[in-house]
């Protein structure tokens, strides 16, 4: 780790750090927290995916159902009008629009293949933006100033890294300019991160293995066939399963790193606040070894 101690971490005139756990546990808030401080500069590894890597694939999505409506047609085949996506750190409904849902058409679901085609889309642009990070790191630093650097990752990380690999290289390279922190959630965050995908499911970036299963168990135990899936009911369906399936492997990962709990980090109001609790995190590795 590039800070062993907690030693190492407070006298560090450049704080690095990368945050990672499931969704809704507050990393782009703490992310957005430090940036108001102003002297951290805030990554965003689901912005980057939208805009840099996947910012043609969602223009050319919103283009094609632009050319349904005649009236638009003409306007975008003479150029007189600009479609794009307006992706922001706090906004990327354009890149989950475009994920999707598979199922039935008619109620806006996606054919299977078009559907694993997206995802194998994501999954190459996740690793591309976090191999990223480190020319964020430079940029940061050479261009704007800043001395401290936050990288705020997508709840999918886990499933395009393989923590069990000690070669695996996004995570080696990862580790060689930050320090990884988990945001450990308890039962009760998972549960309510549930009962929140109930009331508004959202698409998700799968490993494919475990969405062709799960896809294969949906379409037989509800004797389904693909254009007759709800896409809600199935991604509402998936979702626990796959907060279940990704827990291991945030604990995989978080021996690359420190550990804190959503229920510190909640707790936290300022960079100062942030800086003490990783070190806490340190500390709390340091005895346990």
């Amino acid at each position: 780790m590039i800070y062993p101690t907690a030693t190492d971490w407070r006298e560090a005139p450049k704080k690095r750090v990368l945050l990672f756990g499931m969704s809704g546990l507050g990393k782009t808030h703490l992310a957005n927290l430090l940036r108001a401080e102003g002297n951290w500069f805030h990554y965003s590894i689901d912005y980057r995916i939208g805009t840099r890597y996947m910012g043609e694939h969602i223009a050319d999505l919103f283009k094609r159902e632009a050319m349904k409506v005649p009236f638009l047609r003409d306007l975008l085949m003479s150029d007189s009008i600009y479609i794009g996506s307006n992706i922001t750190f706090d906004n990327l409904a354009p890149l989950s629009k475009y994920l999707g849902k598979p199922g039935n058409p008619d109620k806006g679901g996606l054919p299977f293949d078009e559907y694993m085609r997206r995802q194998e889309q994501h999954r190459a642009a996740e690793s591309a933006a976090l191999l990223d990070t480190a020319h964020f790191i430079t940029r940061a630093q050479e261009l704007y100033g800043y001395d401290h650097f936050v990288c705020d990752t997508g709840g999918s990380i886990c499933e395009v890294v393989d923590p069990a690999d000690a070669d695996d290289p996004v995570l080696s390279a990862l580790t060689r300019h930050t320090l990884m922190v988990w945001i450990k959630g308890s039962e009760a965050h998972t549960e309510e991160l549930i009962r929140r995908f109930d009331r508004a499911p959202k698409p998700m970036y799968y490993q494919p293995d475990f969405l062709r299963a799960h896809w294969a168990e949906y379409l037989r135990i509800n004797n389904l066939q693909e254009h007759e899936v709800d896409p809600d009911a199935f991604v509402r369906w998936t979702y626990a399963q796959a907060l279940e399936h990704r827990q291991p492997r945030y604990e995989a990962m978080a021996r690359w790193g420190v550990s804190v709990t959503a229920e510190e980090m909640a707790q936290i109001r300022t960079a100062a606040d942030f800086e003490a609790l990783i070190a806490r995190g340190l500390e709390r590795r340091t005895a346990a070894t």
